[in-house]
């Protein structure tokens, strides 16, 4: 096969492996960081305990993340038929990538709440601060530079995971690798595959360092700020066991009794 012939299916099919890449790992942002987030707080401990909706939302993640990504592709063809009208092409593809993927995004979710200074936590406690005002003022925030390389870990899964399903029909540069590379002994496409393959991951992987570098310098600074400021607040100051408002007002009377 000429350069000519390689040309217009690896640009096809990279359009379609991004396809099905960006749209899983949408889903998996939209769905898992709920998700995570209902996890750590229906833990023990946490600010909703609920230890059975914990074991629950548990056992549904542990059982997401079991099946191999090929078998459950296979297995979710009538739902997928269902849900996007197709069971084959990238836009199939992309419902069991996102099945797939929500789970395993989720409990990386968690791992980086785990990480958050519970000092925080508790500081915003004191302040009156609400579950939800935690979760979006404290938790998401200072878990951002984790979360962002759970998205980079997630994409780069899900590359693999779109080689995978390009094999069942999904389209992309699996399916091209496949197709071409293993049924008709293209080895020149199937190197030229591997290398775009190997090129998509280096991106995306130097891309996600580059953001979370510069989200944990200034994540840095705001939580040193945030620590100093709590330092630095004044304790309630007492007279003769009096608070200070009450010694306040009576120092004029002292002074004008001297």
């Amino acid at each position: 096969m000429t350069w000519s012939q390689m040309q217009p299916l690896l640009y096809n099919n990279t359009l379609d492996t991004l396809f099905m890449v960006w749209w899983s790992t949408f889903y998996a942002v939209l769905f898992g960081i709920p998700l995570g987030v209902l996890l750590i707080l229906t833990d023990r401990g946490g600010l909703l305990q609920n230890v059975v909706v914990n074991k629950v939302l548990g056992a549904v993640v542990n059982i997401g993340r079991s099946f191999p990504f090929l078998i459950l592709a296979v297995a979710l063809i009538p739902f997928t038929r269902l849900v996007v009208g197709v069971s084959i092409g990238p836009t199939g593809a992309v419902v069991p990538l996102v099945i797939a993927a929500v789970p395993f995004f989720a409990r990386l979710v968690e791992a980086a709440l785990r990480e958050v200074d519970h000092g925080l936590v508790e500081a915003a406690q004191s302040m009156g601060g609400g579950t939800w005002t935690i979760v979006f003022k404290v938790l998401l925030p200072q878990a951002l530079p984790a979360l962002v390389a759970a998205v980079t870990t997630t994409v780069i899964t899900l590359i693999g995971y779109s080689a995978i399903a390009g094999a069942v029909g999904g389209g992309g540069l699996g399916n091209l690798a496949y197709t071409y590379g293993y049924l008709q002994y293209e080895t020149n496409l199937m190197v030229i595959t591997i290398v775009l393959l190997v090129v998509l991951v280096v991106l995306v992987q130097l891309l996600g360092d580059l953001i979370v570098r510069r989200l944990a310098r200034r994540g840095s600074r705001g939580t040193s700020a945030v620590r100093v400021g709590l330092r630095r607040a004044p304790a309630p100051a007492t007279v003769a066991g009096q608070p200070a408002a009450a010694a306040t007002a009576d120092a004029p009377e002292e002074c004008a009794g001297a």
